[in-house]
């Protein structure tokens, strides 16, 4: 067992990316994101971590340098939030098309106006079709876990891709918890060196982002599709080293609670997936055969691991933090598309979009929610197919 400290979510990626030994931070404050990179500017003054700390003047810059960083061929972290990360999104892009391993985390925060410093889910899933694969915790300790996890994800040769790691601001991100920190000598040797398709060091000749034919382009695009597919096995072979190295092991691309003799099954992401298993959890001991499917990665979507779990029983209902305008909830979209590629006779599937704007979502709530889908579905009749839950 490793060392336990208490810390926020912000601090256990701050940790996280210091026992990763990153090389090359670049930062720009924004609340709720600011005390991740805070921390590792006390890790590098204090000379706890061997690292550059550059200070720029905006979001934009500050992915771009740390772009430039790992192109350099340094591991690079960086860190932002709402505005911030729209701020950034044209380095967003370019860091996934030129296929350079970087981590960033993403404490998530509402995108104004009006202006917000609570939490959904809106920022990070806007994130959905950049290329970059998308992981998400659901409590300090996990959050740990998969910013470590997601350095060897995004530096695998089968990848080469960069890595989101989302945690609720606040929630999370201000909240201290207890999280056991694995031995330093050993995540060394587990992660290992760095490994990056190509580095630009001035060795030799080399261009990035110049002009290309169309068929070029979309065969790079093609490329990053197949990265994503393959990114699938290799979040499911991290997972399962770090579980042999830490004793903790999530299950993959998402994690299943009572799934095993589920007629029902509640799909959610984040924080508040914890509420929703708490309240699951009272709906099985009053005999309702329901089970949670937390996903922890949006990005590639686990629709296969979906399948195997839903294909058979009678409901889903899903539950989203964030909406695609004119549309639905976005978990809710890739799973009703994803699943059509098994079968036409899908379950009774419902949406609910919540928790928009930060507004708190109970256990009680999500007790009250599923109870109500799973009588209606029991009674033969349809539920609503999208619910925004909304409480004044």
């Amino acid at each position: 067992m490793g060392k336990v400290v208490p810390i926020t979510g912000n601090y256990a990626v701050a940790y996280a990316a210091k026992m990763a030994r990153v090389q090359v931070v670049a930062a720009y404050p924004i609340t709720p994101q600011t005390s991740i990179v805070e921390k590792l500017a006390e890790f590098i003054e204090s000379g706890e971590l061997d690292a550059v700390m550059i200070r720029v003047e905006s979001e934009h810059s500050a992915l771009a340098a740390t772009f430039g960083a790992a192109l350099a061929g340094a591991r690079a972290f960086t860190a932002t939030s709402s505005h911030g990360l729209l701020y950034m999104h044209e380095w967003v892009h370019w860091t996934s098309r030129a296929r350079v391993p970087v981590v960033m985390a993403i404490v998530t925060r509402t995108i104004g106006t009006p202006w917000n410093i609570w939490p959904d889910h809106g920022d990070f899933m806007d994130q959905r079709d950049t290329g970059w694969i998308l992981g998400f915790g659901m409590d300090n300790q996990e959050v740990f876990d998969l910013t470590v996890q997601a350095f060897k994800i995004s530096e695998d040769p089968r990848v080469y891709l960069p890595v989101m790691i989302g945690l609720e601001g606040f929630i999370l991100g201000h909240t201290t918890m207890p999280v056991e920190l694995p031995d330093q000598k050993e995540l060394d040797d587990w992660l290992g060196p760095r490994r990056q398709g190509y580095v630009i060091d001035g060795r030799e000749p080399l261009a990035i982002g110049n002009l290309a034919w169309p068929e070029d382009t979309e065969e790079m695009f093609m490329d990053i599709q197949k990265a994503m597919e393959e990114a699938k096995q290799v979040i499911k072979e991290v997972d399962e080293s770090y579980g042999k190295l830490t004793g903790r092991k999530y299950g993959g691309l998402i994690q299943c609670v009572g799934c095993s003799n589920a007629k029902y099954i509640a799909i959610a992401m984040g924080a508040w997936a914890g509420d929703l298993i708490e309240a699951v959890q009272k709906l099985r001991d009053e005999g309702y055969p329901v089970g949670v499917v937390r996903i922890r990665f949006v990005r590639p979507f686990p629709i296969e691991d979906l399948w195997k779990i839903i294909n058979g029983v009678k409901g889903v209902i899903v539950f989203d933090r964030a909406i695609s305008f004119g549309a639905w909830g976005q978990i809710y979209t890739d799973l009703v598309a994803g699943l059509a590629q098994y079968t036409r006779n899908l379950p009774v599937i419902s949406n609910i979009v919540a928790g928009v704007g930060g507004v708190n979502v109970t256990h009680t709530d999500f007790y009250k929610l599923v109870k109500n889908f799973v009588d209606i579905v029991e009674k033969g009749e349809q539920p609503p197919v999208f619910t925004w839950y909304h409480k004044r």
